[in-house]
């Protein structure tokens, strides 16, 4: 394993990535245990409507996790602030201290990383708690409506 992480290259935290696959596989497979267990059956097909809605919340979810001021003390374990970038928005970058902390803060400042876990997460949750997963994810999207017009309302005003 040493000899590729060298020929790879020995800045990338490899170790953290690993990490991080097989807690994304570890929780896969416990949810597929979960439903297995408590008798809960995946839908032949999710409609078109849920799939928009667990789209946009999935965005909305994972800009809120990974750029938002109001979420750093999450992410200040795992990142280092470098600017503002924007409205409410940070710049971060990964902290170096141990490849596991890296990877973590790589997921934890990369909306399109964090999407991923967010929209399996909130997939899961049409199958096991529709109901709830539908006004979370309903009420991310209609803050994501929100933002998109108080931004167009600015770019008007100016």
């Amino acid at each position: 394993m040493r000899k590729i992480w060298q020929a790879y290259g020995e800045g990338r935290p490899l170790p953290g990535y690993l990490l991080a696959i097989g807690s994304y596989a570890a929780l896969a497979g416990a949810v597929s245990v979960a439903g297995r267990l408590t008798g809960v059956r995946l839908p032949e097909r999710f409609s078109l409507r849920d799939t928009a809605l667990v789209g946009v919340a999935t965005h909305k979810a994972s800009r809120l996790l990974t750029k938002e001021a109001v979420t750093s003390p999450l992410r200040a374990p795992f990142t280092r602030y470098e600017a503002p970038a924007g409205h409410a928005e940070l710049k971060e970058s990964p902290r170096d201290d141990h490849p596991a902390q890296h990877a973590v803060g790589e997921l934890l400042t990369c909306p399109f990383c964090a999407g991923v876990w967010i929209a399996s997460g909130l997939t899961a949750g049409l199958v096991f708690a529709p109901r709830v997963t539908r006004l979370v994810a309903t009420a991310l999207t209609a803050v994501a409506a929100s933002d998109a017009l108080n931004l167009a309302y600015d770019k008007l005003k100016s």
